[in-house]
């Protein structure tokens, strides 16, 4: 019998899909009486193609800005800068529009408006911690909405991902108000995202799912929701792979990454991939998308004893029930063409030690479901992963 539990609706009040993104964002501002939209975008979309002039043709009077210039990784002292241009446009509503780090990048910067942070020491005692889940953090006056461009899913909790590069380390930030108004989903704005960027944030959606299928804490519409996210994904991804055209396959993937993130709008605990990738990425500079491909097989793995069954419903929804849910992932991986294990992403066994250690300082190392006790143990999945 399943432990106790309990689900917590998200402070969000739609997802919307099926309209072009340049529709469906006019008819929120109108909604949210926004009249001073600023735009937080992806470069590439910004300067490569006509979509966000799109969007900024179709807010008319509403429009008040645009910022393209933040980093992979989502680094403070740019996000700080970001905010600062929001401020001084007056913004009453923050859009982003483009992949995780420009989501991350909108959420923290309702909070440097908020609180008037002019430089990147200002949201030092902020961060979540294992002994601090929320930061001090005011209600943000100032909301955002959504509109991604990889399959990530981070827009669908709270939490942000902000990486202080004096001391190479991801930190994440969270408060209930930091989740968007809403979400649009667009698929059209997916067609300019490179493949590798694709499939590779696609199986960061699968991460999400899995871990909270596997968590202690999850509950029966997580589970549900996650598992339909795994198959959604599974199969989607395969088809854009053999057809980047194939626009029922784009829309698929994105309903497998909301629904895989079912388990982040309940605050079901992630485990040990979450804390492994976040550590990969500020430390090593591992990009985000390519976390969960090298690091998910040796976590189930090192899991499987704590969630064999768990495990079985996974290796199901990955369309391989005769295998262990590890191989059915790798070989997964495999079909996709991403890298399957440290070294192919520059990692060696000389970086072990350290990323066992920042790995120690995540939520989520304390919440994974086999124990994780010290460093020592988050090296022994790190070797699985060599």
């Amino acid at each position: 019998m399943r432990a106790p539990g309990s689900y917590q609706y998200p402070p969000m009040d739609f997802v919307v899909y099926g309209k072009p993104a340049a529709e469906a964002l006019r008819e929120e501002a109108e909604r949210l009486n926004a009249q001073r939209v600023f735009l937080i975008v992806s470069r590439t979309l910004n300067t490569k193609t006509d979509e966000i002039e799109k969007i900024r043709n179709s807010l008319k009077d509403r429009y008040a800005g645009t910022y393209d210039g933040i980093p992979q990784h989502t680094t403070r002292e740019v996000v700080v800068k970001a905010a600062s241009h929001a401020r001084e446009a007056a913004a009453d509503l923050i859009v982003a529009i483009g992949g995780g780090s420009v989501v991350d990048a909108a959420k923290i910067i309702l909070m440097c408006i908020e609180h008037e942070i002019v430089d990147q020491d200002g949201l030092d005692g902020f961060e979540t911690t294992p002994e601090r889940r929320f930061g001090a953090f005011r209600n943000p006056k100032v909301r955002m909405i959504a509109v991604p461009s990889t399959l990530s899913g981070g827009e669908y909790n709270s939490g942000t991902l902000v990486t202080d590069t004096r001391r190479k380390l991801k930190q994440i930030f969270n408060h209930p108000m930091m989740m968007p108004r809403t979400i649009i989903l667009d698929p059209a704005m997916t067609k300019y995202t490179p493949e590798k960027l694709w499939l590779g944030s696609g199986t960061r959606a699968m991460d999400h799912g899995i871990e909270a299928v596997c968590s202690i804490r999850g509950n029966p519409l997580v589970d549900s929701a996650c598992l339909a996210g795994l198959r959604y994904l599974h199969d989607g991804l395969l088809r854009t792979k053999e057809n980047p055209d194939d626009a029922e396959a784009r829309v698929n993937c994105q309903f497998g990454s909301w629904l895989s993130a079912f388990g982040l709008q309940a605050r079901v605990p992630m485990g040990a991939s979450h804390a492994i990738g976040h550590v990969l990425g500020g430390t090593c500079d591992v990009p985000h998308y390519f976390c969960t491909a090298v690091m998910m097989p040796s976590v189930l793995r090192y899991n499987r004893p704590a969630t064999g069954e768990a495990q079985k419903s996974i290796a199901a929804a990955l369309r391989a029930p005769e295998l262990d849910a590890s191989d059915a992932f790798a070989n997964f991986i495999g079909k996709l063409g991403l890298p399957r294990k440290l070294s192919d992403v520059g990692v060696g066994e000389d970086r072990f030690k350290l990323i066992g250690e920042n790995a120690m300082l995540s939520i989520f190392t304390r919440s994974n479901p086999q124990p994780i006790r010290e460093p020592g143990d988050v090296v022994e999945i790190l070797k699985l992963a060599a």
